[in-house]
């Protein structure tokens, strides 16, 4: 009973905090009519709860460590996560006061498909990591609780975070398929934090997690297969 209770309370709480995210999501738009706002959001919302229903079910203690508030963080990732929030949420901000109220920018139809394909290539890796990687935390840290090991399968052969490279696709193509150029500034960010924080981790986990020197050795790409 103790389960079902905790389960449902986060799910009263997610269902309040995606109303309120579309509260204020059509607030800034202007309009209820807005088409790519609600394309969006459906998407988000199906996404996010297919996603962490199945987590709950296939690893339930991978889902706990990505919801639970963790211990021994890197103080430096706590301004990390809060600047990549802020950022998040202006790119939204920026895409429904253009595309949904005042139509600064004028992206054709064939561009939000783009960015809808990169969406969905972003959920599949997204996907694929959380599947292979039982150490994917939400914050960057040691998990010596969890006896953490260097996970080396998938697509950790080609490239050292294959999770952030999925955040860096989702700030440029959420824009796109919000219709919106001048939501990119903060997507821009978004990115740019994101590059901070793998240098910061790669850093953290050669000092700390014993393997990932040599893992670094024979997976020399951190974001992009061949390039960098």
């Amino acid at each position: 009973m103790k389960t079902v209770a905790r389960l449902s309370a986060r799910y009263f709480s997610g269902v309040v905090m995606l109303v309120s995210v579309a509260a204020g999501l059509f607030w800034l738009a202007g309009r209820w009519n807005w088409v790519q706002g609600w394309a969006f959001l459906i998407f988000f919302a199906l996404f996010v709860n297919t996603l962490a229903i199945w987590l709950a079910k296939t690893n339930p203690d991978l889902y706990a460590e990505r919801r639970r508030p963790a211990e021994n963080v890197e103080p430096w990732d706590k301004w990390v996560v809060r600047c990549h929030s802020l950022f998040l949420l202006a790119m939204i901000g920026v895409a429904a006061l253009d595309s949904g109220r005042f139509g600064w920018s004028d992206v054709p139809l064939v561009g939000q498909l783009v960015g809808w394909v990169g969406l969905f290539l972003a959920g599949a890796i997204i996907w694929h990591v959380m599947a292979i990687n039982n150490f994917l935390s939400s914050w960057a840290r040691i998990q010596e609780d969890r006896d953490q090991v260097v996970v080396t399968q998938g697509a950790y052969r080609w490239i050292r975070h294959p999770m952030y490279l999925a955040v860096i696709g989702s700030a440029v193509c959420v824009p796109l398929a919000l219709a919106s150029y001048w939501a990119l500034i903060p997507g821009l960010l978004v990115t740019v934090v994101i590059i901070y924080r793998t240098a910061r981790e790669d850093r953290m986990l050669i000092n700390k997690l014993p393997g990932y020197a040599k893992y670094k050795e024979t997976t020399r790409y951190r974001l992009i297969p061949g390039i960098w």
